[in-house]
This record gives C-alpha cells, sequence and structure tokens, in this order.
C-alpha cells in the first residue's frame, strides 16, 4: 500500500495513476477517514492522559476521593467508547487504504494490454509449419489432458518422459544461473495464510480472482513463489548490511485462471497448476531500479541461452495491476500462432507489499525504512516447454536440445 502522508499530499495524482491503472478507489472517503482516525486518536490520547492525571493525584493523596472515583469511572468510560469508535474507523480507513493500487512512473505507457510496448526483439523469429505443442506431445503419450480431467478437472494434466527430464533441466539450468549471480536457492510453503496473500496484492475480486482458498482453513494455494517468499520476512526488521538478499525460489504454482475466457488457453499455455522458478528481490529503495534492470537482464540471458527469440515489453498502465510500479514482460515467439506470448515477467513493486506486510530496515543512522520489492520469473515450465517444442522441432519430430541443457540431460542432443 501506499504511504498516507504521500496521499494526503498527492491525493489527484493517486487518483489520476489508479484510474489509468483501470482501478477503482474513493480517495475522498479515504482522506476523509483519515481524518476521523486521527481526531479519534487525539481524543483516546487526551482521555488517557487525563486518566493518568487523576491516577497520580489519587496516589499522592493516599487514597481516591468519592469524585475521583466517580470521575475515573466515567473517562473509563469515555475511552472505551473513544477505542470502539478508533477500531471501527481504523478498519474502514485500512480496507480503503489497502484498495489504492501503486502508482507508476510518468513515462508508462497508458492504456490497457493493446498499449504494452515491444522495446527489443532478440533472435530470428521461425516461419516454416510446425506441429502445434499439443499435438506433439499428445501423439508421444507426452502431454495427456484427458486423463488429468478425469482425476482433477478441466486444466490439469500429466507430462511424461522426455518432457519431465527437460523440466528437470530446465529448473537446474535456471537455479545455477540464478546462483552465480547471488541468489539463494529456496524452496516454500505451497500454502499460506490470507494475510500474506493479502499482502501481497494477490487478491483482487471478482473474476480476476486466482487464488484457491482451503475451505474451513485460512490456508490458500499459492499462485507463485512470490507470496511465501515475500511473507518470509513479514514483520521483520532487516540489517542494512544485509541487504540486498536474493531468492530464487522453487514451488508449483495454483491459479483458478477466473476470467480468462476468451484469452490464449490452448493446452499448456493457460493451466491451472505448473510447476516454477521465481526470483525475488528484497533491497534499498534506492537500488529498485537497478535490481529491475538486472532481473530482466537474467531472464533475457535465459531465453538466450534457451535459445528462444522474444520480444521484451514494457507493460501499459492499465495491465499493470495493483502492486506493480513498473513491469517488463518477454514474450517468445510462437510459430504456431505466428505471434508472440507471454513467457516471463518482471515487476519492481517498490513498498507496496514491504508496507502491507511491515517489512523494514534499519539503516546506518539508525533510521527505520521500509524495503523495496521485486520478483522475476526465471522459468515458468508450461511456458517453456511450448516455447522449446515449438522453436527446436525438428523435421522428423524430434526437439533440439539447446546446449545449456545438455549438460541436464546426459549430454542428449534431442528429445
Amino acid at each position: 500500500m501506499l504511504d498516507i502522508q504521500f496521499i494526503r499530499e498527492n491525493r489527484d495524482l493517486v487518483a489520476k495513476k489508479a484510474k489509468d491503472k483501470g482501478i477503482k478507489i474513493d480517495i475522498d472517503e479515504l482522506i476523509e477517514r483519515d481524518k476521523d482516525r486521527r481526531g479519534f486518536i487525539q481524543s483516546v490520547e487526551k482521555l488517557r492522559e487525563k486518566r493518568n492525571e487523576l491516577a497520580t493525584k489519587a496516589k499522592q493523596a493516599g487514597k481516591p476521593s468519592p469524585e475521583d472515583i466517580a470521575a475515573g469511572k466515567e473517562i473509563k468510560e469515555d475511552i472505551a467508547r473513544a477505542e470502539a469508535s478508533l477500531d471501527e474507523t481504523e478498519s474502514a480507513f485500512n480496507d480503503l487504504l489497502k484498495a489504492v493500487p501503486n502508482i507508476f512512473p510518468d513515462d508508462t505507457p497508458l492504456g490497457g494490454e493493446e498499449a504494452n510496448k515491444p522495446v527489443k526483439h532478440w533472435g530470428e523469429p521461425r516461419k516454416d509449419i510446425v506441429k502445434d505443442h499439443l499435438e506433439w506431445g499428445e501423439s508421444r503419450g507426452l502431454i495427456d489432458f484427458e486423463r488429468g480431467a478425469k482425476v482433477a478437472g478441466n486444466k490439469f494434466y500429466y507430462l511424461k518422459g522426455p518432457l519431465v527430464e527437460l523440466e528437470l533441466a530446465v529448473f537446474q539450468f535456471g537455479m545455477q544461473l540464478a546462483a552465480k549471480k547471488g541468489f539463494t536457492p529456496i524452496t516454500v510453503p505451497h500454502l499460506v495464510n490470507t494475510e500474506t496473500v493479502s499482502g501481497t496484492g494477490f487478491l483482487p475480486r471478482g473474476e480476476e480472482r486466482q487464488i484457491y482458498k482451503i475451505e474451513g482453513e485460512d490456508l490458500n494455494l499459492i499462485a507463485t513463489a512470490e507470496i511465501p517468499i515475500t511473507g518470509y520476512h513479514a514483520d521483520e526488521i532487516i540489517a542494512e548490511k544485509d541487504l540486498p538478499i536474493l531468492y530464487i525460489g522453487l514451488s508449483p504454482a495454483y491459479r483458478m485462471e477466473a476470467g480468462a475466457y476468451g484469452k490464449h488457453s490452448r493446452g499448456l499455455y493457460r493451466v491451472h497448476q505448473f510447476n516454477k522458478l521465481e526470483m525475488y528481490v528484497f533491497c534499498k529503495p534506492e537500488e529498485s531500479a537497478k535490481w529491475h534492470e538486472k532481473l530482466v537482464e537474467i531472464e533475457e540471458e535465459l531465453c538466450q541461452a534457451l535459445e528462444i527469440p522474444y520480444q521484451l515489453v514494457r507493460i501499459a498502465a492499465g495491465d499493470l495491476g495493483a502492486p506493480a510500479y513498473k513491469k517488463f514482460d518477454i514474450e517468445y515467439w510462437s510459430p504456431v500462432d505466428k505471434a508472440y506470448r507471454e513467457l516471463m515477467s518482471c515487476s519492481n513493486v517498490t513498498d507496496y507489499q514491504a508496507r502491507r506486510l511491515n517489512i523494514r530496515y534499519r539503516d546506518k543512522d539508525g533510521h527505520v525504512r521500509y524495503v523495496h520489492t521485486l520478483n522475476g520469473t526465471a522459468a515458468a515450465y508450461s511456458r517453456v516447454a511450448i516455447a522449446l517444442i515449438e522453436n527446436h522441432q525438428n523435421a522428423d519430430g524430434s526437439i533440439r536440445v539447446p546446449k545449456a541443457l545438455q549438460p541436464y540431460l546426459a549430454g542428449k542432443e534431442s528429445l
């Protein structure tokens, strides 16, 4: 969430940025609730001060007078009423504050998904005809959606044989590349409480809901390792010398894909479960722009090592979502679709998540400040598999293995 002081001083800017993101907020109601909240805080503090003065007077007298006892009882009742009003107002205030999205830089393209702006291309897009990944996989018995639906429902699936070996190779390569860049490998809980999900900004309402909720429990299946990694340092004060903290998380990702009707979703492209490597950074505010660039560079290095043609895209305001301040996507070239499709994303979230989950650091002068957090996809295998099958498909139907992955596949040059 944003700093309320920043909102007070920039209410028109915050309202406009939210509108450009396509997120409806009531800035006037928020400011009004903020005024009420501060008023109740002052009232409670004055009443407590009055109670303390009365207690001091009684202590000095050795015994409270009947008048003091009556006054003390009245003050106690007044405090209880004021605290109840404060709690109610503060709850409404916090709900309104949490609904305010992060702002974004002025050079961000305006508009929705159609306004996303390609800023770089790499590799030569393949133009010859290849088999669709689903046709290729099903004909070999390596992708099975039919049995996945039998045991779990639509858009669940099985992968077998070489595709599993390829997945392990991709993750080993990605993990080791990130480790060389200073990232610490981490595995995470696959279930997290609602506070953690909400704190990361993954609980949008309505048709865009993504999170699977466990009935009767305050537990949710994670949509990405970003969620539990963010929560790892919740309510902590990190020493400045320990920043930046870099993690590379391996986990499944579970997504309802609600609201995805009509979007490209063939085969493995949009599914309810897939395995994923996620890079994550906790850093000082003045370093987050630099780390955003570094994360994008690592994503590009991964794509180039896998020999996947791609374009780098600057995400427009209306496609950013609530938490992101600035975001890039990497889109792989699909020879089947003759189009670029999303493969990776990389976001600078600034202090939006850190404020919601109270993640801070103490600087060299002793001041406590909120960290900035960033996240970037290293490999979402369901889509990496499509990109590799389509872009490295040989005339005989085999799949050429990029040189970077061959050491993890016992030197195999094709699958």
